[in-house]
């Protein structure tokens, strides 16, 4: 595994030009379209079969958009995470953000059964900024200098959230919604039930706009101050995007692991850290590799399909250990 990992690796140094990616990435989503359980042919599709079309507007399509944005938010979540905390190592997974948007979601399960997505996402929120702060101000109190530590801490606290949840969800009979929040799942996407997605776009460019702000204030806050500028107003804008976007793919999608981690920093290795020159390329390798892991998880089993969430935790570790193995100070 080590050694294909490595293979991408090499093809993607050597190929860096943008649109050789964004062709292929198109050849690859076409392709996509033809994976499922149902038939799907685009020589149907062109003489007007009326099932054809059906499956590629209500299914197919929906599902491919969907993963596109999933990948696209969690993706740049991390880029800007990593950014802001000069720390290679932290996602909204490793502190803990998704632990709390999924504990907010069960709070409105508690109280309002019939709750639409608009507030779970609202209340995910609140949640998520709580869990994003309250991390800040423990780490700002342990003041520890180690890269590995902080991450670390961030996985205990949302393990600590996690269970809570988990215990509250077996105590009012909602183990099975907190079970399948664990585990992301893009097989009942379908037209109508996942345009909320798209609420995260605008904030993508709330981050391209304010990109260099973010790669500011990961200077540290001497050098922040001395521009000028708030660390703490940038901090919080940065937090309040990431929970936003993070609540929206919690309640929408579930909770998927690994892409916050390691696409920005394969991103890092290959093209800088700046944001504003590397928010798209995050983007692109993050959308390449939910895909191809997508479409893995649907051929794999067949005619049942393995949860994305599942192939990414699979993959990502690997891609992890092959980042971590390359360059053994990355995050020093």
């Amino acid at each position: 595994m080590i050694m294909i990992i490595n293979l991408f690796w090499e093809l993607m140094r050597i190929y860096k030009k943008r649109s050789f990616w964004i062709i292929l990435f198109f050849l690859i989503s076409i392709f996509s379209l033809t994976i499922g359980v149902e038939d799907f042919s685009f020589i149907n599709l062109l003489k007007g079969q009326s099932d054809d079309i059906q499956i590629l507007l209500l299914s197919r399509i929906p599902r491919l958009m969907s993963i596109i944005v999933t990948a696209s938010i969690l993706s740049i979540n991390g880029l800007v995470m990593q950014t802001m905390a000069n720390n290679k190592f932290v996602s909204p997974s490793t502190t803990g953000v998704m632990d709390w948007c999924k504990l907010g979601v069960l709070v409105v399960l508690l109280f309002f059964h019939d709750a639409g997505s608009l507030l779970k996402i609202s209340v995910a929120l609140i949640f998520g900024m709580f869990g994003s702060f309250f991390f800040m101000k423990l780490i700002r109190i342990i003041k520890t200098r180690d890269n590995l530590l902080v991450p670390l801490i961030g996985i205990m606290l949302g393990g600590v959230v996690g269970s809570i949840s988990s215990f509250f969800a077996f105590k009012f009979d909602l183990i099975q919604n907190i079970s399948s929040w664990l585990q992301g799942n893009f097989s009942l996407i379908s037209k109508g039930n996942y345009e909320i997605l798209y609420l995260g776009l605008p904030l993508l460019i709330l981050v391209y706009i304010y990109a260099n702000l973010f790669t500011i204030s990961g200077l540290g806050e001497k050098v922040t101050t001395s521009l000028g500028l708030n660390q703490n107003k940038i901090l919080s804008l940065g937090m309040m995007i990431i929970s936003a976007t993070t609540a929206i793919v919690v309640v929408m999608i579930g909770s998927i692991p690994f892409i916050g981690l390691i696409v920005p920093n394969i991103v890092s290795m290959l093209k800088g850290d700046n944001i504003k020159s590397t928010i798209f390329d995050t983007a692109l390798v993050g959308s390449y590799f939910l895909l191809l892991c997508d479409m893995l998880g649907r051929v794999i089993y067949m005619p049942y399909e393995v949860p994305i969430s599942v192939v990414v935790g699979v993959l990502g570790s690997f891609i992890f250990l092959f980042i971590l193995l390359r360059r053994k100070n990355y995050a020093g």
